[in-house]
């Protein structure tokens, strides 16, 4: 009897081919990826000792290890899988989910009204030409409390020259990142993630990670004013631009080049 190959069989290995590759574009640069291509070989080694030479003992013990290897990748890849799902929802990756998004985020935060855009892009500015180094967090969706219990309540308006005093190199709350949620400056001084991506340029120092970390687990919108150069950043969904004007910046933040 001939083995039957249809156009079923055609789909279903594009689709697995498809899920692994968008598997290792998502853990491409981070300390997982080498995991995953372990985890790979491991794999095509069970299906060859199991399924074409059956070799039985052999097979018996990796079948054992493959029953709970779902177990071991949650643990292991925890945090790229939370990652992967924030990508598969969000908005503006499910474009034909708009309207259960406007029917479903009827309690969302405020957009900034332009006058609080300036105001933040006014203190980058400022901030940039005295090397004054910052980070600053945006909320969008996602909410951002628990990140802003780590530091100190402020749940003041936001103010271009308050911004910079906190940020003022011998200010006890400038260490730390800056959370403004609904449309106020939430807390200062804030513990955020720090991403372990290894595709980072070296001379990116922890502000800049930390920025990157937030936004490989939330929507927010991170800018970074570094020390060193000056230079103003920003980071979201994971991605960085580097050395951006404050017209590009203030674009980021009313949302146009989003």
């Amino acid at each position: 009897m001939g083995i039957e190959f249809g156009i079923k069989d055609i789909i279903d290995i594009l689709l697995v081919a498809f899920l692994m590759y968008q598997t290792y574009m998502l853990l491409k640069g981070t300390n997982a990826v080498n995991i995953f291509v372990g985890i790979i070989a491991f794999v095509v080694c069970w299906f060859l000792v199991s399924y074409v030479f059956k070799m039985q003992l052999l097979g018996a013990i990796l079948d054992k290890v493959m029953s709970v290897g779902a177990i071991a990748l949650i643990v292991i890849f925890k945090d790229e899988i939370r990652r992967f799902f924030s990508l598969i929802g969000s908005k503006r990756k499910l474009r034909f989910l708009k309207w259960f998004y406007s029917k479903t985020n009827d309690n969302s935060i405020k957009a900034l009204t332009a006058d609080e855009i300036k105001q933040i892009a006014w203190a980058c500015r400022d901030m940039s030409f005295n090397k004054c180094g910052a980070l600053i967090v945006v909320q969008q969706k996602a909410d951002l409390s628990n990140y802003a219990k780590t530091g100190e309540a402020v749940n003041s308006s936001i103010s271009s020259r308050l911004i910079q005093n906190i940020f003022f190199k011998n200010s006890p709350l400038h260490d730390g990142a800056m959370i403004i949620s609904d449309n106020r400056i939430d807390s200062v001084a804030c513990i955020l993630p720090v991403s372990q991506r290894l595709d980072i340029p070296k001379s990116l120092g922890l502000r800049h990670r930390a920025a990157l970390g937030i936004t490989e687990r939330t929507d927010a919108i991170a800018i970074v004013v570094s020390e060193e150069t000056g230079g103003v950043s920003y980071m979201q969904n994971g991605k960085v631009e580097l050395d951006v004007t404050i017209e590009q910046l203030t674009r980021v933040l009313s949302g146009e080049d989003l």
